[in-house]
């Protein structure tokens, strides 16, 4: 969406930019989850468990994202030689980490939780 708002096309160099979007991904949904599963196994109701994960590593997930974000901003305004390569790989890693944070934080604890409630109910 970021590439569309942006009128750029999907190239070789946003492909990339998507590979290594998706490692930070899912750094970021392995933090939030192994943490939940640590609470778990510590005796925590599975409600306190993802409350107390998400709030406990809300940090360093948006450290992790700030950081791989804001390092790609000089590519993404570069208007020098090589920008047209730059500013789509630039382009999709800063729109995709701002989607994947928001969806490791709201979305993923909540699917969890029904996760966690449909394997209950077998």
């Amino acid at each position: 969406m970021a590439l569309m708002y942006r009128d750029m096309s999907l190239s070789i160099s946003a492909i990339v930019g998507f590979i290594a979007l998706s490692g930070v991904a899912v750094l970021n949904g392995m933090v939030m989850l192994s943490f939940i599963r640590e609470l778990r196994e510590k005796g925590e109701t599975l409600l306190v468990a993802i409350k107390e994960g998400a709030s406990q590593r809300l940090r360093p997930v948006l450290m992790t994202a700030l950081v791989a974000s804001l390092g790609f901003v000089p590519m993404a305004i570069n208007s020098g030689a090589g920008a047209e390569v730059q500013r789509p790989l630039a382009t999709a890693v800063i729109g995709g980490i701002i989607s994947s944070t928001l969806l490791t934080l709201l979305v993923l604890p909540a699917i969890y939780r029904l996760m966690y409630y449909f394997s209950d109910r077998k």
